[in-house]
C-alpha cells in the first residue's frame, strides 16, 4: 500500500497501542485523524508525530456516544476528503467474575468494545464503497479466541468482533476494501489498570502479566504491517498466542489449561 496523502483515522489514539500505532504511520507522509476522550493527550500526541499541523485532525470522542458519529465522520470527510484507513482501536476491558458481576458492566462493556465499532465502521463504510477503495481494522485480542476467567464480557465483545468481521469482510470483498482483525496478546499497557471491576469502577492494577508483556511499540510494528499488507488476522504477543492454536487444533488441552485458572 502506497500511503502517500493517505488518511488513517485511529481510535484510542492517546495512549498505549493507539498511540503507538500513530507514531508508526507518522513516519509516512499521510494524514492522520486522532479520536480519544482525553482531548490534551491527542494534542500531545499530535505533536510527538513531528507532522505539518495541517496534516493531522483532532478529532475528541467519547465511543460510548455513538449517536455523534454521524456528525464526527461529516467533519473528518469536509477536513480531509475522504478517509482511507479506519483503525478502531478503543477499547475497555474486566477484571471479574460471572456471578460477582453487575450487568451494567456486560452493557457498558459491549457497547465500548463492540457496539461503539460497528457504529463507527457503519458510518466510514459508506464513502469506502463510493470510492471502491479503503482498509478497515480493529483490534481484538487473544481473549477474542481464547475466554479465561475474569474476561467473560471483555471475551463476548470481542468473539462478536470477530464474527461482525469475518462477514463485512466478505461483504465488501469486491469493493476492494480490506478488513483487518488484531489479535494482541499480553502487551504492557495500561488495559488492566483501566478494565472494569465487577461493580464498574476501576480495577486500578497492573496485570504481571502485562507487565511482562511485548512493549506497545513493538507490538504497533506488527499491526503497521498487518494493515499495509491487508492481512485478514493477526496474532502478536508471546507464549499465551499459542492459545489460539490449541484451541484449534487441541482443544482438549487447552480446555484443562484453562481450567487450572478457576478460582477456588
Amino acid at each position: 500500500m502506497n500511503l502517500e496523502n493517505k488518511v488513517i483515522w485511529i481510535t484510542g489514539a492517546s495512549s498505549g497501542i493507539g498511540e503507538a500505532t500513530v507514531y508508526q504511520f507518522a513516519k509516512h507522509p499521510v494524514k492522520l485523524i486522532l479520536s480519544a476522550r482525553r482531548e490534551a493527550e491527542l494534542q500531545r500526541v499530535a505533536t510527538q508525530t513531528g507532522l505539518p499541523s495541517e496534516n493531522i485532525l483532532i478529532l475528541p470522542m467519547d465511543v460510548e456516544q455513538y449517536e455523534h458519529f454521524p456528525q464526527m465522520v461529516q467533519k473528518a470527510i469536509k477536513h480531509f476528503g475522504q478517509i482511507d484507513i479506519l483503525y478502531n482501536n478503543a477499547g475497555i476491558s474486566q477484571r471479574s467474575f460471572v456471578a460477582e458481576t453487575d450487568l451494567s458492566v456486560y452493557e457498558r462493556i459491549l457497547k465500548i468494545d463492540l457496539l461503539s465499532v460497528i457504529a463507527l465502521t457503519k458510518e466510514v463504510l459508506p464513502y469506502m464503497i463510493q470510492r471502491k477503495s479503503g482498509q478497515i481494522a480493529v483490534t481484538s485480542s487473544v481473549a477474542g479466541k481464547v475466554a479465561t476467567p475474569g474476561r467473560s464480557g471483555y471475551a463476548a465483545a470481542k468473539f462478536g468482533l470477530h464474527g461482525f468481521f469475518d462477514a463485512l469482510r466478505a461483504e465488501v470483498y469486491h469493493d476492494n476494501i480490506g478488513v483487518t482483525v488484531v489479535c494482541p496478546g499480553y502487551i504492557n499497557t495500561d488495559i488492566s489498570k483501566n478494565a472494569l471491576s465487577s461493580d464498574g469502577t476501576q480495577y486500578g492494577k497492573m496485570d504481571q502479566n502485562q507487565l511482562k508483556g511485548m512493549s506497545a511499540e513493538k507490538c504497533s510494528e506488527k499491526i503497521f504491517k498487518a494493515i499495509i499488507e491487508n492481512k485478514a488476522e493477526v496474532y502478536i504477543g508471546g507464549k499465551e498466542v499459542m492459545g489460539v492454536y490449541l484451541k484449534r487444533f487441541l482443544p482438549r488441552l487447552l480446555n484443562k489449561i484453562i481450567l487450572k485458572q478457576a478460582p477456588k
